[in-house]
């Protein structure tokens, strides 16, 4: 692509981490032939520490809106009003509403990024018809929507009424080279093998109460290691300890580096509800690991059957990995059992290096700046 003298403005709630303010870290540094130095801006509405560091050709705008939607969009409207952007891309809900706001009242293009399936992040509070609305109004507003899979593109459609042409979905990319690097490395904490590995926030959504009760069930040799922190940490105790598997199921906390953990894995397991994208899914099989995972919405039977999601009544022995209903302790535990095979473990976890080989950086790159500017030349 050319290079323009314009000012492109990226903007999302901060880079605190988790997947999208990684993808977003990633696209800003394979984006620097796309304008000349000085000319890429981050904007950051929250001043909190940051997991990622951003490039250092690109100019970050450190913002303090603290969480709010309204201080979001004053702070953002001041900035944009200085820089004068060509046009802004943003990550998240709020800082899509911010951006879409401030956009209307100066004229700036707005692309849009969604990340999860928004409908069923929403908390069932009285404030969540307040919220859909929000969102509703907002990106119907914006010039493009770009969604990380299919699942969530049909949310859009469903949940919010977007039209379906002005969505275009790209998934999340992964550096498959660095993961392996990270992978190589020494773990941090000691490991036993065999074992079992997941790997996330312990929140209810991610349901790693599946996983241990599947573990528990499947009779499988070895350990369970569950990287993560987070406020179901007590509740996962328990049942552990219920389950008298103290001594065979461990929850180390949060991993600096859990590429290293996940490489000496025999099989990697998501458990989850619901996935915006499953970034750790195809992390884990960057790694070559064997890799089971729920047919939750959206995105892991487009990784593992290369289709969309359909329903499940037991485990399917996907094209690139095993796909289990939600929330079914039964099926998980017949595909822990099925994996106990060397021979298909292997299979699988060389067709699991192949699949995520397809989701690299160059390519989603590549297909953000084509979407956002689809009339420029390449070169």
């Amino acid at each position: 692509m050319a290079k323009t003298d314009a000012n492109y403005l990226f903007v999302i709630n901060s880079l605190a981490g988790g997947g999208a303010e990684r993808v977003m870290t990633t696209l800003l540094a394979r984006s620097k032939d796309r304008a000349p130095d000085g000319r890429l801006h981050l904007a950051l509405l929250d001043n909190e520490p940051a997991a990622y560091t951003p490039p250092d050709f690109v100019t970050v705008h450190q913002l303090d809106a603290r969480g709010g939607q309204l201080a979001s969009i004053r702070q953002l409207l001041k900035l944009v009003r200085t820089l004068k952007p060509r046009l802004m891309l943003s990550f998240l809900t709020r800082a899509n509403v911010a951006a879409v706001a401030v956009g209307r009242l100066t004229g700036v293009r707005c692309v849009i990024s969604e990340r999860v399936d928004t409908a069923s992040h929403f908390s069932t509070t009285r404030l969540k018809a307040v919220k859909m609305l929000t969102v509703r109004t907002a990106y119907r507003l914006a010039e493009r929507i770009i969604a990380v899979s299919a699942g969530v593109a049909d949310s859009l459609v469903e949940n919010f009424g977007i039209a379906r042409d002005k969505i275009v979905v790209i998934e999340n990319p992964v550096d498959v080279e660095a993961i392996r690097a990270k992978g190589a490395e020494a773990p941090s904490i000691p490991l036993e093998p065999p074992f079992v590995v997941g790997v996330g926030r312990l929140v209810p959504n991610k349901n790693f109460r599946l996983l241990i009760d599947a573990f528990a069930a499947s009779g499988a040799p070895g350990k369970l290691v569950i990287l993560g922190e987070g406020p179901e940490r007590p509740a996962l105790v328990q049942r552990i300890a219920e389950l008298g598997l103290t001594d065979r199921i461990a929850l180390p906390g949060f991993a600096a580096n859990p590429f290293a953990v996940v490489s000496r894995a025999e099989i990697f397991v998501l458990p989850s509800n619901a996935e915006g994208f499953p970034n750790g899914l195809l992390e884990g099989m960057s790694l070559g690991v064997p890799v089971i995972s729920t047919n939750c919405a959206s995105g892991p039977s487009e990784v593992l059957a290369d289709e969309p999601r359909r329903p499940l009544e037991d485990k399917v022995a996907a094209t690139y990995g095993v796909l289990t209903p939600v929330d079914r302790v039964d099926a998980m535990a017949s595909a822990l059992r099925l994996l106990q095979d060397p021979e298909l473990r292997r299979r699988y976890g060389a067709l699991a290096e192949q699949r995520a080989r397809m989701y690299s950086p160059e390519m989603a790159t590549s297909r953000y700046w084509a979407v956002l500017e689809p009339d420029a030349p390449t070169g």
